[in-house]
């Protein structure tokens, strides 16, 4: 769901500058943030800042590697539950709870809770959901990919 504009985080320019140049991968040197902050006029320190800040605030909600988990014999999945409204945080957090959810979100539809599931091995995806099923005593809908698409976000300066 997003958010009513009043509420979002204020990005400055740099902060849109660093989300933009970070989508691009980091440098493979010894310091990368501080190769990153020299071509955005940055301090290694406020690059690293500014990330912090960006994740506290959650304008991110990740910062970190993308694996192709199918490429290394793993498995992705993006599943959804129908929630009872009244019950949606005590089953989040049963779902949260299995290390094999890589984040969890709520949506405005019969499917109410959606997330992503990741495991080393297909088997283990299958283990994953019987087990929430079995925890939460609540079917899961599976969306396997069928294609993947990059979509990058890139903000005006």
């Amino acid at each position: 769901m997003s958010r009513p504009a009043a509420t979002r985080p204020a990005l400055d320019a740099a902060d849109r500058a660093l989300i933009n140049r970070l989508q691009r991968g980091l440098p493979l040197v010894d310091a990368p943030y501080a190769a990153v902050g020299a071509e955005l006029g940055l301090s290694e320190a406020e690059v690293l800042q500014r990330l912090q800040s960006l994740l506290d605030r959650r304008v991110l909600t990740r910062f970190g590697p993308l694996f192709h988990a199918e490429r290394l014999g793993g498995a992705l999945l993006l599943a959804a539950l129908a929630v009872p409204q009244a019950d949606f945080e005590r089953i989040a957090a049963l779902v949260n709870a299995f290390p094999e959810v890589a984040h969890n979100y709520e949506r405005e539809h019969a499917l109410n809770m959606w997330f992503v599931l990741a495991t080393a091995t297909p088997a283990a995806l299958e283990a994953a959901i019987l087990g929430i099923e079995a925890a939460t005593g609540l079917p899961v809908h599976r969306f396997p990919k069928l294609e993947e698409f990059y979509v990058g976000l890139y903000l005006p300066a």
